[in-house]
């Protein structure tokens, strides 16, 4: 059987405290968080988490952060390739590239692209989670 997760991050300001969520059957499965982050920190650790959280079984990660998933599926094994370098320079956030890279390629991953604030319920509630997890909610 497949996981279905639903994954988002949030700082607020940009940077500034940072947390993120991953959402299984409308709940809330982990919640984490960083003092000093930004947006694009926490929806990479969303992601994170929850191939982490599936445990090397069958997951569908659904996300709207276009920006990673690119990250995933289009870009990281060129930077590999290349030394992790890009050719304009030093690659940011690479911890988090380097780590997700690595989850991504040894577990069953799927990752899902969707359109964020358009009322899709598990997306919106992945949202509503990861800003409380900035506020230092926790399971």
């Amino acid at each position: 059987m497949v996981k279905v997760l639903w994954t988002d991050g949030s700082a607020s300001p940009n940077p500034g405290p940072g947390g993120f969520a991953v959402i299984e059957n409308s709940k809330p499965v982990v919640l984490g968080s960083e003092k000093k982050s930004t947006n694009i920190r926490m929806e990479g650790k969303a992601m994170i988490a929850a191939i982490k959280y599936a445990d090397g079984e069958p997951c569908e990660i659904h996300s709207d952060s276009e920006f990673w998933i690119n990250v995933v599926t289009k870009w990281a094994a060129g930077w590999m390739r290349n030394g992790w370098k890009k050719k304009t320079g030093e690659i940011a956030n690479l911890d988090i590239v380097q780590e997700l890279y690595q989850l991504y390629l040894d577990n069953p991953v799927e990752l899902v692209w969707v359109r964020g604030h358009v009322g899709t319920a598990d997306n919106e509630l992945a949202d509503e989670w990861a800003n409380k997890a900035r506020q230092g909610a926790k399971i």
